[in-house]
């Protein structure tokens, strides 16, 4: 028995300004900003990811820098890469996956993004680990 989770709808990140958040994620990523629903008194910007969403939500502080992230999927990490350097994003490279290529950027208050391409699908049966992280041999 399950509740029956289909997909991740969306990712909520804490942002200071709408106005460099903004810029960030449509202008330098260019993310699609969508109207967000008219019962929110509040700030927020959300953007459509396809068959999710992102939203950022306005408070008077960031949240604390962490390894916390969303990930992104690109379909040339290349193109991504080049774009990220292009417009004066900080890339960091990372632990490689078998048969993917990502790197991290952060937006203006430090939230981390993975950005990916997976080459192959996933496959836990040939990439994955022998042994599950805190389950005894």
């Amino acid at each position: 028995m399950s509740i029956g989770v289909t997909a991740i709808d969306h990712v909520s990140v804490l942002i200071t300004d709408l106005s460099r958040s903004r810029h960030f994620y449509r202008d330098l990523l260019g993310l699609a900003e969508i109207a967000k629903p008219k019962t929110f008194d509040f700030k927020v910007i959300w953007f459509d990811l396809g068959q999710q969403q992102l939203h950022l939500l306005l408070k008077p502080q960031p949240d604390n820098v962490s390894p916390r992230h969303f990930a992104l999927r690109v379909a040339n990490i290349q193109t991504a890469r080049e774009h990220c350097r292009r417009v004066g994003l900080r890339i960091d490279e990372t632990t490689p996956i078998p048969h993917c290529d990502r790197f991290f950027i952060h937006d203006p208050d430090l939230n981390r993004i993975e950005v990916i391409q997976w080459l192959e699908p996933y496959d836990p049966s040939q990439s994955g680990a022998s042994v599950l992280d805190g389950i005894p041999e």
